[in-house]
């Protein structure tokens, strides 16, 4: 009910500029039903069998061509980015619950984070493990959960982070002030994690190695939509999930006085802004940041992309715009 919904606290904010990407192609997109609707994330894992979180909480396995779901557990909250750690569980950032572990032989689960600096841990985003064990997740807000991402949205603050969790079960906290992070992805060659800012509409590197380690530096910059998930290719490309263009409207908005997005906000939910419905994905090269492959298109039964993976010669793609898991010919 709106009555539950939590203040905001807007800020004037001017949003990046707006620079075109190259135009791609559509492509033959196939759809399959996920048990519990809407697939946020989507991964493989080392036997290729592609496994997703569903809306009401499910981790769904399906073999390697997308048939045969199977529900192998359920996470009581809503499951967001997911990663396989080298020890064959899965990774699951959670919102509310945190930061979970799944054994995927028996479905049981392991609460990893639930608190960073004595605050909960309430929209875990998205998760991955680097080659030598440590667990990296990125934290888009820490004032809503997801079922409220749009005050996140409206209020226009950077309260998101990317964190690292330590051996002992602590947690760093090694960039700040994101505007909602989001999808985070190591490169092939393990020199730097690949972040997203949905909302600041950039990709950005987290240097691991080498003189820059410990710093950030831009790498895909003034993107024309909401970037969401990321993910590694075969070929070290990077994969971006566009969940929607950016709304010059909304910019407006997130510039002018914050009264107006606190009336906005306290508005029934069927009366906000809604995101465009495209289907959307982009390769970013992942030395220069420059687009080199991609897919954009519209079709009647899915959209908003947020998560997408390389398996089995295609591009899985995951959503919150629908209950289906989408594939098209690997681009």
């Amino acid at each position: 009910m709106n009555s539950a919904k939590p203040p905001i606290d807007p800020v004037r904010w001017h949003a990046p500029p707006v620079e075109p990407l190259p135009e791609f192609p559509g492509a033959d997109l196939t759809l399959v039903d996920v048990p519990g609707g809407d697939p946020e994330d989507v991964v493989v894992d080392a036997d290729g069998h592609l496994w997703v979180g569903a809306r009401n909480g499910n981790i769904v396995r399906f073999a390697p061509d997308g048939t045969a779901p199977e529900v192998i557990a359920n996470t009581g909250g809503r499951p967001l980015g997911l990663a396989f750690a080298r020890d064959g569980r899965l990774l699951i950032c959670d919102s509310p619950r945190g930061l979970l572990a799944l054994e995927t032989a028996t479905g049981r689960l392991e609460t990893l984070v639930t608190s960073i600096g004595g605050r909960r841990l309430t929209f875990c985003s998205n998760v991955t493990q680097t080659a030598d064990g440590t667990v990296y997740f990125t934290e888009s807000t820490s004032a809503f959960t997801i079922d409220r991402y749009m005050g996140a949205i409206l209020e226009a603050r950077g309260r998101g982070a990317l964190h690292r969790l330590n051996p002992d079960g602590g947690v760093t906290t090694l960039v700040d002030d994101l505007y909602f992070a989001n999808g985070v992805t190591p490169t092939a060659d393990g020199s730097a994690l690949v972040f997203a800012e949905t909302q600041g509409r950039r990709l950005s590197k987290y240097w691991l190695t080498g003189p820059r380690a410990g710093s950030v530096t831009p790498l895909a910059v003034h993107l024309p939509a909401m970037p969401d998930n990321l993910s590694t290719g075969a070929d070290g490309r990077i994969w971006c999930a566009m969940v929607t263009p950016a709304n010059p409207l909304a910019d407006r908005l997130a510039a002018g006085p914050p009264l107006l997005r606190q009336l906005i906000w306290r508005l029934p939910d069927r009366l906000q802004p809604k995101p465009e419905a495209v289907v959307w994905a982009v390769a970013f090269d992942p030395d220069s940041g420059h687009a080199v492959s991609g897919i954009k298109m519209t079709h009647p039964d899915f959209s908003m992309v947020t998560g997408l993976v390389e398996a089995n010669g295609r591009l899985w793609l995951g959503s919150i715009g629908g209950p289906h898991l989408g594939s098209v010919p690997l681009p």
